[in-house]
């Protein structure tokens, strides 16, 4: 049943991958049709490297879980979690690099103070929740 999980998240790693790249060639369109002059093109880059980001996630997920689960893999030990501790604590990093970029686009449509700040609250909460389970999470 492990496989299962483990090809689902390569499948889901690929297909980020490929969203990353359908996102490198929009953010080239208006970078090119804009002359540089749109100002949201540094929020496109932006969340263009968080696609990426997330593909890699994905993909460093899918052989940690290999690697817990099934068998040995040939990999730097920096793409492998070696327990579940730290491939929730790897998970939880991206999550919060995620809601960071998110609020990075929400700033630059910018349209209700007060939403914005609360917005920024939410992210700050689950952030620091997040933060504290990877600091204090694991048990020796």
């Amino acid at each position: 049943m492990t496989i299962v999980g483990v090809a689902s998240l390569l499948i889901a790693a690929m297909a980020a991958f490929g969203w990353g790249a359908v996102k490198t060639f929009s953010a080239i369109k208006v970078l090119v049709t804009s002359y540089g002059q749109d100002p949201y093109i540094a929020v496109a880059l932006i969340g263009l490297m968080d696609s990426f980001l997330i593909a890699i996630a994905l993909q460093i997920l899918s052989v940690s879980m290999y690697e817990l689960f099934v068998g040995k893999l040939n990999l730097p030990d920096w793409m492998l979690a070696h327990n579940l501790h730290e491939l929730k604590v790897k998970l939880s990093s991206l999550i919060v690099l995620v809601m960071a970029v998110k609020f990075l686009e929400h700033l630059a449509e910018w349209k209700n103070p007060i939403d914005s700040l609360f917005f920024a609250i939410a992210i700050s909460v689950v952030s620091a929740t997040l933060i504290a389970f990877s600091h204090f999470g694991e048990k020796d």
